[in-house]
């Protein structure tokens, strides 16, 4: 139910994925509605939904990245961080998360769907350093874009960009863009049987 319904939806997305890249994307849904029960990762019950709302969700903002290095902060059970590596396997993902059971679940993911190309870090963003900077910084879950880049700030390499998942814009909140950034591409998101707005923010440093 769920391989035929995900085949759909890349389709109407106009994205390619191979057999085994579907069967991930598949088995990621299955586990995070299995552990979902005992950690309670997310407040999306039905896998379904999941599959809309968690993993077309993340990948439609796949066609926008640019680099080979990502840190997704704030992941949760590893969203946009784990569709995004499933489909991008040439590409490198640091999944930053400062609850532990949400690490677990993403490396038992890691080890079962055998996806080779995340790397779970258990830590709060403002005190994590990386040893080596990223091309993007991905959020989905933040409050705002200020509190994105101010505690996130150090983590782009210099021409680095802040991509920032969204859902209905909030003028106020991009006016109070921090000095020091600027918006350099609102794009709109479309997620197959998902009436609501989505956006996507790619903020750069000045």
């Amino acid at each position: 139910m769920l391989s035929a319904q995900l085949k759909t939806y890349l389709a109407e997305m106009k994205m390619s994925a191979t057999e085994l890249q579907q069967k991930q994307l598949v088995g990621f849904v299955e586990m995070l509605d299995k552990w979902n029960k005992a950690y309670n990762l997310t407040s999306v019950r039905d896998p379904e939904q999941m599959l809309i709302r968690h993993v077309m969700d993340s990948l439609t903002v796949s066609p926008y990245l640019e680099g080979p290095r990502f840190i997704d902060v704030g992941t949760g059970p590893g969203l946009p961080g784990i569709p995004l590596a499933i489909m991008n396997p040439d590409k490198e993902f640091v999944l930053l998360d400062s609850l532990g059971k949400r690490i677990r679940f993403q490396k038992q993911v890691q080890f079962e769907l055998k996806i080779k190309n995340i790397t779970s870090v258990e830590s709060r963003v403002e005190a994590y350093e990386p040893e080596i900077k990223f091309d993007g910084v991905l959020s989905r879950a933040f409050a705002s874009i200020q509190d994105m880049l101010s505690w996130c700030h150090h983590l782009p390499t210099e021409k680095g960009t802040f991509y920032a998942l969204k859902g209905q814009l909030n003028q106020q909140e991009l006016q109070e863009i921090p000095a020091g950034f600027s918006l350099v591409e609102t794009i709109v998101l479309h997620v197959p049987k998902l009436d609501e707005q989505r956006h996507l923010l790619k903020i750069a440093k000045q």
